[in-house]
């Protein structure tokens, strides 16, 4: 099974402030950094940091650990499949305020964004994260402590067929800015089994 190699992973949006390690990645994020397509806001928006790995194995698990100091509304950090502006996939917690935060993720295919979330306690400052990949189809599942996941969506990226490029993220799109880390990286064979 491959690896997720740090040192030859490649930026996109490269930011001022990071830092990339064998085991660990830190990411400051800059103000008005943000990833969405059309929906709904009607804008669309493509400029924040991802450090991404790409490969073409089509069954494999990628399991981080997310820990983050956010503050202002939508400030985010989690894992993401990028293939261009208009094709992607992230899964993170936005903060709304002292009291709640949304935990979700976001598909966008031929340049149309969704957005599913539900809401949980703004006390949570870590998340572990598990995305799963059977050809084209996905699979993303969250953990509070990395071992029992539990599943968020399964999904299709139309431009997910063959390479696809994935890593992490943290942006702000607000005027903001906060310090994410990302440990406990691993690729592991697809812990997503085959459907019956």
């Amino acid at each position: 099974m491959f690896k997720f190699d740090i040192p030859n992973a490649s930026w996109i949006c490269k930011p001022q402030n990071y830092s990339a390690l064998k085991d660990k990645i830190i990411i400051k994020t800059e103000p008005n950094t943000d990833l969405w397509q059309k929906t709904y806001y009607n804008f669309e928006h493509d400029n924040i940091p991802a450090l991404l790995t790409s490969t073409s194995e089509k069954y494999f698990s990628f399991t981080i650990k997310t820990s983050f100091d956010s503050k202002k509304q939508f400030d985010q950090c989690g894992v993401i499949i990028y293939q261009d502006s208009n094709n992607w996939f992230k899964a993170s917690i936005e903060y709304e305020n002292e009291t709640y935060q949304r935990l979700g993720s976001v598909v966008t295919n031929n340049g149309y964004s969704d957005w599913a979330t539900t809401d949980i306690d703004a006390k949570f400052k870590t998340m572990y994260y598990r995305l799963s990949r059977r050809e084209s189809d996905f699979c993303i599942e969250n953990s509070n402590d990395g071992i029992t996941f539990k599943q968020m969506r399964i999904f299709h990226l139309f431009k997910g067929n063959s390479e696809i490029k994935f890593g992490v993220y943290a942006c702000s799109p607000s005027d903001s800015s906060f310090t994410a880390t990302f440990t406990d990286m691993s690729v592991t064979e697809c812990q997503w089994k085959k459907h019956q």
